[in-house]
């Protein structure tokens, strides 16, 4: 039996307006990168256009977190692999890494909730029944995957000593 993959959702090359000074990806550009497959992975669990108009529904961003691993350069192929971690009936905890075509090192990682929204409210609201098939479905296939190391990570200073 094979181990189960993380669902590649976005595909680039490295666009010189992206780059600073340097010749590396600005770090806003990850993040931009990432919101891509987020579209993608919407796209995927039937929140595309055609399901947005369908349910009155789309996914709004929550909390973002992101990791930098390594440098991108101007015009690098890259991709991002995403992960379903957990869901309830309005919410997806995902993992988006960002890798150079084919390999496996991650170059930075994105942890997110994501809440449905219903559009004509702006409030929350529960999973059509089609879209939550979808993510019981990624979900399942996505429960073997290993957690990745940047997942629950928090950012701040050790206590000052006294």
């Amino acid at each position: 039996m094979s181990m189960p993959l993380a669902l590649t959702t976005y595909q680039t090359a490295v666009l010189p307006e992206w780059v600073d000074y340097n010749g590396h990806l600005r770090d806003a550009f990850y993040l931009l990168i990432f919101s891509f497959a987020t579209d993608a992975l919407m796209d995927k669990l039937g929140l595309d256009e055609t399901g947005r108009a369908r349910t009155g529904h789309t996914l709004y961003t929550l909390e973002c977190h992101l990791n930098y691993l390594d440098e991108v350069k101007l015009g690098e192929r890259v991709e991002v692999r995403t992960q379903l971690l957990a869901h309830d009936q309005k919410r997806l905890h995902i993992h988006h890494s960002l890798h150079r075509t084919g390999v496996a090192a991650a170059l930075a990682e994105s942890e997110q909730m994501l809440m449905n929204i219903d559009i004509n409210t702006a409030r929350s609201a529960t999973f059509d029944d089609w879209v939550m098939q979808q993510v019981h479905a990624l979900g399942e296939a996505h429960c073997a995957l290993p957690a990745p190391a940047c997942v629950g990570r928090i950012i701040g200073l050790p206590p000052a000593r006294a």
